[in-house]
């Protein structure tokens, strides 16, 4: 079959919604654009597990102790089976490895922030937890198949998530005067970098156009922010927090809520390497690599033999 008609093909496919699977013929830009958007979401779900490992032993009781061990136990599962979707992409994952610790790949630039109080695994699960799954859910209709399938229990697993962060924040909310200041210190926060985790807005993103045209992306950046707001900004009413926008109000014509201007600077800044714990997030994930390669031998090493006496 002729390139022509490998591309009309590809294309009644992803105009009918049918999903591309890892055999069929695709574009090499449709190709790239996928394991950069996939590997850069793997990494992100590893490099998230840090800010919340951190509070595990500092939980305030042993309940909390467990939902967040859980918590994070689900975020490395959901990095691996996003690896292995981008993997049936042809690139390996100890490439993606390298890339993210050489740091030539991306991840979301939220995990560069600091959790400094309990409030924040609260502020994260409700706000960042909720970002994600507003994006992860058009993921599950995606146009590349195996990426689609592994949203699935993503989007189930990222909606405790999100629920877990949002009782935290309702418990502080309603407790003392101190816990209710720590619970809205930590709203102001992680505000506006939660807004930012939708990427640039829509005229200046170099990915977004072409990724709806496709279908790997059903909604746009700034589609996604609009409805996260909309959705948001009751819920904190609704636990007495106020989100930290003075130009934030409801606007009756959109049925929707109009926001203040996020800082585009910092948020490019972030994704330079430059936010607060850029740095220490790559170095600990080199470091985890690094003391684990025991283990990988290891495995490597029985699999081998485990080959050789299926061979004899």
């Amino acid at each position: 079959m002729d390139l022509l008609k490998l591309q009309e093909s590809f294309d009644a496919k992803i105009e009918k919604g049918d999903c591309i699977e890892p055999k069929d013929w695709m574009p090499d830009d449709y190709r790239k654009t996928l394991i950069r958007q996939i590997s850069q979401h793997a990494h992100s779900e590893i490099v998230g597990m840090l800010p919340e490992g951190n509070w595990i032993t500092r939980a305030p009781s042993l309940r909390r102790k467990m939902v967040l061990l859980a918590k994070v136990q689900d975020e490395g599962g959901h990095g691996l089976y996003l690896y292995s979707a981008a993997e049936t992409m042809g690139i390996s994952r100890d490439e993606m490895i390298e890339q993210l610790h050489s740091g030539k790949a991306k991840y979301s630039s939220i995990f560069n922030y600091p959790t400094l109080t309990w409030a924040d695994i609260g502020a994260i699960g409700w706000l960042v937890d909720g970002a994600a799954i507003m994006n992860q859910v058009m993921l599950q209709r995606t146009s590349y198949g195996p990426y689609a399938r592994a949203m699935v229990r993503i989007c189930k697993e990222e909606s405790f998530h999100q629920r877990q962060g949002y009782e935290i924040m309702s418990v502080l909310a309603a407790g003392t005067h101190e816990q209710k200041a720590m619970a809205q210190d930590a709203l102001n926060r992680w505000w506006w970098p939660s807004l930012m985790m939708f990427g640039p807005p829509d005229a200046d993103s170099p990915h977004t156009a072409q990724s709806v045209r496709w279908k790997i992306k059903r909604e746009t950046n700034d589609e996604l922010r609009n409805k996260f707001v909309d959705r948001t900004v009751p819920q904190a009413e609704f636990i007495g927090l106020k989100v930290p926008d003075k130009d934030l109000k409801w606007n009756e014509a959109k049925q929707g809520y109009d926001w203040g201007k996020i800082n585009w600077d910092e948020f490019y800044n972030v994704i330079k390497g430059n936010g607060p714990c850029n740095k220490e997030r790559l170095e600990a994930r080199r470091k985890a690599h690094e003391n684990g390669a025991w283990v990988r031998e290891a495995a490597a090493a029985y699999a081998a033999k485990q080959q050789q006496k299926a061979a004899a």
